[in-house]
């Protein structure tokens, strides 16, 4: 049975049984509703809280006409592309992060928290970072480094030997509260020894993990027009708030394929401005190192290519000198494994991804968690909501134009977008993290089977989000914590409803 039949056999299961408890059949229609329950906007948000909720179709895909580019696209995300030279996503290798998106994405959601690293472990959206003394990313390998490959190819890491150890934590406060409510917080010790590796690694080296973030509503965030960004960025650093201020000069841009250049809005670093030259665009390429008209060449670095072009098992297998293998690997006019077309309708289920509405709103308790929300100040750097632009991309020519839009919408993502600081024991790389979006994230545990939080998902709930926040958050945290157990489940509450 499809998806939407599961959703059409439900409601037709409630109305028959409110009908027959004496109750009404039609529940409010949306456009009674208070704006805030439109998380994405009118053209953004679908009211649905099933399992399926992080999956949908924005209204905006049907009314601009791209529903079925919308399911070819989806299937790019959903299904494993193969070592095959010919035939529908071919071209994995010659190394690997993962062979499909949705591995990563469980539900189309954030990656689990896990016990091990296996690549092929669905939901281990796991990604390696591994930097030197300076907490810049190794040169011999690439940014997402690659555990996987085709023979008679090594992985650049053996997954065998990653080793991810959870140690508790004791804050400042003992893990109590005033009222005396424990809690229970922990990180991940991440190690690799050196002989794990299959290039050459500096003396010092160290391991950190980041988990992949939501993918549903990007392309709201996409919509959001750069000022809007910069005039939040010029906002906060009236208030005096430390901000990642180089990320915010013009030099420092991210730049396009048609030669503009806008700030930063997508993943944890700020390293990509739209979604049109962003994750999505970026990942299936480099994820699985598949090929398209203008990526035709490998996500691998210079070490690697040398390294394995000297490797005698690689040469005896391949047939081929070093010189050929190396030439080989470092081709940039490599043939075309995924099309023009193909990418295109990638691109449109990536973009055409709606949010959930909000839930609960109106409920007592909840609106006591909002309100508690905004006077403890969690509200600053997730900020509730921005207005969309005319949302005119004129970027990549692949396509501009081509892809769902959502000119001048009202959206509750509950992220100023911006990198801040929390000071956590094993911090992510640079300490810099952009403020992750809340809307949505109470559906995770039913969508992706997981409901853990922060970069490498060490809270296991809110609660522990809240007391891991430190530095810019200090001062939130420090007035949620002596709030009373009732207000506290309030502003969980509440963040569960959006």
């Amino acid at each position: 049975m499809k998806k939407t039949d599961v959703c059409i056999a439900c409601i037709l299961l409630s109305a028959l049984t409110a009908c027959e408890d004496g109750g009404s059949a039609v529940d409010p229609k949306p456009e009674e509703l208070p704006e805030e329950y439109y998380t994405g906007g009118k053209l953004g948000t679908v009211f649905n809280d099933t399992p399926f909720a992080y999956e949908q179709p924005a209204p905006a895909v049907e009314e601009q006409g791209f529903a079925t580019a919308f399911q070819l696209g989806e299937a790019f995300f959903e299904k494993e592309f193969n070592t095959n030279a010919t035939g529908t996503r071919r071209g994995l290798g010659p190394v690997s992060v993962r062979s499909s998106c949705i591995t990563c994405h469980p539900g189309y959601g954030h990656g689990k928290r896990m016990d091990r690293y296996r690549a092929n472990d669905f939901g281990n959206g796991y990604l390696l970072v591994v930097t030197d003394a300076n907490d810049n990313y190794v040169t011999q390998l690439t940014g997402m480094p690659q555990v996987q490959a085709v023979s008679p190819f090594l992985p650049p890491i053996d997954e065998r030997g990653i080793r991810i150890e959870w140690l508790p934590y004791v804050d400042e406060y003992g893990n109590v509260f005033p009222d005396g409510e424990k809690y229970n917080l922990t990180y991940p010790e991440t190690t690799i020894p050196r002989e794990s590796f299959n290039v050459p690694m500096p003396d010092f080296y160290k391991v950190r993990l980041e988990a992949t973030i939501g993918i549903y509503g990007t392309g709201l965030l996409d919509a959001i027009p750069d000022d809007s960004l910069l005039a939040q960025y010029g906002y906060e650093k009236g208030l005096g708030l430390p901000l990642n201020d180089a990320k915010y000069q013009p030099e420092n841009f991210i730049r396009e394929a048609d030669g503009t250049s806008h700030p930063g809005r997508f993943t944890y670093g700020l390293t990509r401005g739209t979604l049109q030259n962003g994750p999505g665009a970026n990942a299936i390429w480099n994820i699985t190192n598949v090929t398209r008209s203008n990526r035709r060449y490998h996500y691998i670095t210079e070490t690697y290519a040398r390294v394995m072009s000297q490797n005698e098992d690689v040469r005896q297998a391949l047939g081929m000198d070093e010189a050929a293998i190396y030439g080989e690997l470092m081709s940039t006019e490599l043939p075309v494994e995924m099309s023009d077309e193909d990418y295109v309708e990638f691109m449109v289920w990536h973009r055409g991804l709606a949010v959930p509405a909000a839930r609960n709103l109106d409920d007592p308790a909840v609106k006591k968690g909002r309100e508690q929300f905004h006077e403890i100040g969690c509200a600053l750097c997730h900020r509730p909501s921005w207005t969309t632009g005319d949302d005119r991309y004129t970027g990549d020519p692949l396509v501009a134009d081509k892809l769902p839009r959502y000119p001048h919408q009202k959206i509750w993502p509950y992220s100023d977008l911006l990198q801040h600081k929390l000071d956590m024991v094993n911090d992510i790389r640079t300490g810099w993290c952009r403020t992750t979006p809340l809307w949505g994230r109470g559906l995770s545990d039913k969508c992706t089977g997981a409901g853990e939080h922060l970069h490498d998902m060490r809270a296991r709930n809110y609660t522990e989000a809240i007391m891991w926040h430190g530095g810019d958050a200090q001062n939130a945290k420090e007035k949620f914590r002596r709030l009373t157990k009732e207000e506290r489940d309030a502003v969980v509450l509440f963040l569960e409803s959006i």
